[in-house]
């Protein structure tokens, strides 16, 4: 009779959560070195060459340190997310993108993207920009799948002032008109 075969016992990194194997792969495999070289030898028996015992040591300590302190905010640097495969995700730039775009000849829709960059509820927003031009404003979902405003009617240059007014958090440093395809500043 032949044997049950029985089930792999996989090695998880402590630091990056891959295989153990596979965190050559991941977002940081310096980080995950000291811990291979002390729970998975055998897996990597180069980093076992590189480094004695003593290296080890100061480089789990170097990882210790720079791991999350609790209160040390004032020290740290910018922090930076990584998404998986190592890639950086990029901070949004805080500023607003005004756009009118003209549709069947003479019915224009203006479009306010990055209002939600200063902490203003969106859905607030359009209610308040619909009282106030008179006309119909939702939330819909833009090309990049983020939210924006759309304001039926031609508010293009009536908008800068009343979200400064309104929105006291928003220089008009800020704001930013798209005409011909080309950003142009609005103050």
């Amino acid at each position: 009779m032949a044997e049950k075969p029985q089930p792999v016992q996989v090695l998880y990194c402590g630091v990056c959560g891959l295989p153990a194997e596979f965190c050559e792969f991941g977002p940081d495999f310096e980080k995950c070195k000291p811990w291979l070289i002390q729970n998975a030898p055998d897996t990597y028996p180069d980093l076992l060459k590189e480094s004695n015992g003593k290296e080890a040591d100061k480089v789990s300590d170097k990882l210790q340190s720079t791991s999350i302190s609790e209160g040390s905010s004032a020290s740290k640097p910018e922090e930076v997310k990584r998404l998986p495969g190592g890639k950086i995700k990029k901070k949004d730039k805080q500023e607003i993108i005004i756009e009118k775009v003209t549709r069947n000849k003479r019915k224009s829709i203006t479009t306010i993207k990055g209002l939600e960059l200063f902490g203003v509820k969106l859905s607030d927003a359009s209610k308040k920009l619909g009282k106030k031009f008179a006309t119909g404003a939702s939330v819909v979902k833009g090309p990049t799948e983020k939210e924006q405003i759309d304001v039926q009617g031609d508010i293009f240059y009536d908008i800068v002032d009343f979200i400064t007014e309104t929105w006291r958090d928003v220089p008009e440093s800020a704001i930013f008109f798209i005409e011909d395809g080309k950003k142009v500043p609005a103050a």
